[in-house]
């Protein structure tokens, strides 16, 4: 098995996209929100947002490694 730096060049550009676009999309469902998620996370110990903000969280990232992919 021999090292390809092409394959390897394209896994870190997705990679590097995939971060980028979970980052707009998580900014911009901040901005949608109602409340500051983090004020409510950190300053007010809400675990019941936390756990929902981790779930979309994950959701997002589905379905950007299922785009970039």
């Amino acid at each position: 098995m021999e090292f390809r730096i092409d394959h390897f060049l394209n896994a870190l550009i997705y990679a590097f996209l995939g971060v980028i676009i979970y980052w707009i999309a998580f900014i911009i469902s901040d901005k949608l929100t109602p409340v500051d998620l983090w004020g409510e996370i950190v300053e007010k110990h809400n675990i019941a947002l936390a756990i929902m903000v981790g779930f979309m969280s994950l959701g997002i990232g589905i379905i950007i490694a299922a785009a970039v992919h």
